[in-house]
C-alpha cells in the first residue's frame, strides 16, 4: 500500500514550497494520479531555530508539535522538515510521535559518502546549524571529511539566508558575492559544498554557479518518495 508524506513546514515558507516542488518533480509519474498524497502544515509562527540554539530565543518545539499533531490527524505516514537547523530538535519531536521523522542531515551525509568518497565537504548553513553539530555528527558517522566556514564566511551566509532569501529580496544581484564565497572556501580546501540550509538551494538554483553541490532538500525529497513506495525519477 502506498504511503503519504507530511511536511512540517513554514521554516521558511519558500523552502517548504521548494521541497514540495522537488517531491513532485522527482516522482516518476505519468499522470496526476501517479503522485504522492502530501499534507503540508506551513507554520511560519515557529520561532527562529538559530536564535533558540545560539541566544536562548523562544523554544520552537511547541509550535513544531502543533504542526506535527495536525499532520498526524491528516493521516501522514512519515514527516519531513524543510529546515536543517530544526533537526537539532528532532530527538525531542521524535519522542512525541510514533510517525517516523526522516533525518535530513543523515540522508545528506550518506549521499556525500556515496557521491564523493574521500573528498572534503564544506557545510554551508546557518550559524545555528553549524554550532549545533547536526551535520558534523552525521558526516562523522559516514566517515566523510569536512570543513566549516570561518566567522566572516558564516556572516555572509547568514546575510544571504536571512536578508536575501527569507526577506524575499532579489537574488540575481548576489551572484558575484556567492561566487566569491565559494571561491574562498575552495582555496581553503573544499572539494564540494553541502547546501545545509533550505534557503541555499533556492539561492544556488537561481544563480547557477558551479559547485559541485549536495542538496539536502532534494535528497530528503527522494528519501520520502522511496519511503512511500514510489519510484524516484532521476534528473538528467
Amino acid at each position: 500500500m502506498k504511503k503519504t508524506i507530511g511536511i512540517l513546514g513554514g521554516m521558511g515558507p519558500l523552502a517548504t514550497a521548494d521541497l514540495y516542488r522537488m517531491i513532485v518533480e522527482s516522482t516518476r509519474a505519468d499522470c496526476d494520479n501517479d503522485h504522492i498524497r502530501v499534507y503540508i502544515d506551513s507554520n511560519p509562527a515557529i520561532p527562529d531555530r538559530t536564535a533558540a540554539i545560539l541566544r536562548g530565543g523562544k523554544d520552537p518545539v511547541p509550535e513544531m508539535l502543533s504542526a506535527l499533531r495536525n499532520l498526524e490527524k491528516c493521516g501522514a505516514d512519515c514527516v519531513i522538515m524543510p529546515c536543517n537547523t530544526a533537526h537539532y530538535f528532532l530527538p525531542r519531536l521524535q519522542k512525541e510521535t510514533s510517525l517516523p521523522i526522516l533525518d535530513m542531515p543523515a540522508i545528506a551525509a550518506a549521499r556525500c559518502a556515496g557521491l564523493f568518497p574521500g573528498k572534503r565537504a564544506c557545510i554551508l548553513a546557518t550559524k545555528g546549524t553549524l554550532e549545533s553539530g547536526v551535520y558534523a555528527c552525521a558526516l562523522e558517522r559516514e566517515d566523510v571529511p569536512f570543513m566549516t566556514p570561518e566567522e566572516a564566511e558564516r556572516d555572509e551566509l547568514m546575510r544571504l539566508i536571512y536578508d536575501v532569501v527569507k526577506a524575499s529580496k532579489p537574488i540575481a544581484p548576489e551572484k558575484e558575492n556567492w561566487q566569491r564565497l565559494l571561491a574562498g572556501l575552495r582555496e581553503r580546501g573544499a572539494d564540494y559544498f553541502i547546501l545545509g540550509c533550505t534557503e541555499l538551494p533556492i539561492l544556488s538554483h537561481a544563480l547557477a554557479v558551479t559547485g559541485p553541490f549536495v542538496d539536502p532538500t532534494l535528497e530528503l525529497a527522494k528519501a520520502a518518495i522511496r519511503f512511500c513506495g514510489y519510484e524516484v525519477k532521476e534528473q538528467a
